[in-house]
């Protein structure tokens, strides 16, 4: 007869793995033991994941002398006495828009421009900031507004690159609604909640697209909507575009759409590539079904949707906090706030032994 002893649970004798399954080796006389059917299998998993503790260096090379001071003039303008954004009514900056406003934020519009003069890059920033407005980025697009275009899943934010760019996921079989102009909003506020999930040193986002399982295409002017605000609006976002199982009919599609996207964004286009054989992720860091890693991935809307809102609000709010604890100014620089260190921490240049390419 078995004793009390013998059955406690700390009797463990080993974990092996077999046929994708966990099993535990216990001892002969384990009260579990009695149930045949005592297996773990690999856990599903229902909710977002939050950034990796390690990742490859992505920063941008140390500024020139001519593009430190398009910088500066570009930051001056801004910063001037009596400054509102023009043909606006109510036109002073909110601290929401003094937040958006940071020192990377100008430089990605600088990039955008090709630094041809502090100019150019004014315009295009008050562009945007005008947009921010009229399209509702503050107020209009809320959570529960969009909510009822994200029932099915059909757009996801799951996991990272190497490089700590959220993977946003697009899966065009469960389009759920009719209505373009809140499909394009839906994918302009999941656009911002990734940014909300890019830890200090990452700019950029990953696009997944699966076209599997007799997906639909978009319309070409709703997917020619959300390219335009794509380039427009979030310049230097877009790290990779990922695209799988690619019928015929969607390659023409794409072909039609591609003289409408930048080159530059063209060359970000990847097709059926695998993410985890060719590097692009770490296995643990993408969905098991159609993309190769090992995250069980289900979509259950209730879990993911408060998770993915309570995630991305907790770290904004963190963000916000330690902006305004460092002057809550325009141009502060996104890595200091995000880590809490101050700006002058923040500026010292990686070295280039230390570089990875994106």
């Amino acid at each position: 007869m078995c004793s009390a002893r013998d059955a406690l649970p700390t009797r463990l004798v080993g974990v092996y793995l077999k046929n994708g399954q966990i099993f535990l080796s216990l001892p002969p006389c384990h009260p579990s033991i009695l149930s045949p059917s005592f297996t773990m299998s690999s856990s599903k998993i229902y909710e977002p994941l939050p950034p990796p503790s390690g990742k490859k260096d992505s920063s941008q090379p140390p500024l020139t002398p001519e593009q430190t001071k398009l910088q500066a003039d570009v930051l001056a303008h801004f910063v001037k006495s009596g400054y509102v954004i023009p043909g606006v009514q109510d036109g002073q900056l909110t601290e929401e828009e003094k937040f958006w406003l940071s020192y990377e934020c100008q430089l990605r519009y600088l990039r955008a421009t090709k630094w041809k003069s502090a100019d150019a890059c004014i315009q295009r920033i008050e562009s945007t900031l005008k947009w921010r407005r009229e399209f509702g980025i503050y107020d209009k697009i809320t959570s529960s507004y969009i909510e009822p275009e994200a029932v099915t899943g059909k757009e996801i934010l799951f996991g990272y690159d190497t490089y700590g760019r959220p993977a946003f996921y697009m899966i065009p079989s469960r389009q759920n609604t009719n209505e373009a102009t809140r499909q394009v909003e839906f994918a302009v506020w999941m656009l911002e909640r990734a940014i909300d999930l890019m830890d200090e040193g990452v700019e950029s986002l990953d696009l997944l697209i699966n076209f599997a399982d007799k997906a639909k295409n978009p319309s070409l002017s709703t997917a020619r909507k959300v390219l335009s605000i794509l380039q427009n609006h979030y310049p230097e976002r877009l790290g990779k575009a990922l695209v799988i199982n690619v019928p015929y009919l969607v390659n023409m599609f794409f072909n039609m759409i591609t003289p409408f996207i930048d080159p530059v964004t063209v060359k970000k286009l990847n097709f059926n590539i695998d993410v985890v054989k060719d590097g692009l992720f770490e296995s643990d860091q993408v969905m098991k079904e159609w993309w190769g890693g090992i995250q069980d991935f289900e979509y259950q809307h209730d879990k993911y949707w408060s998770a993915l809102n309570g995630m991305c609000e907790r770290r904004k709010k963190e963000w916000m906090e330690n902006w305004r604890k460092l002057g809550g100014k325009i141009g502060t620089s996104e890595k200091a706030y995000k880590t809490g260190k101050t700006a002058e921490a923040q500026a010292e240049p990686v070295p280039d032994s230390e570089k990875t390419e994106a």
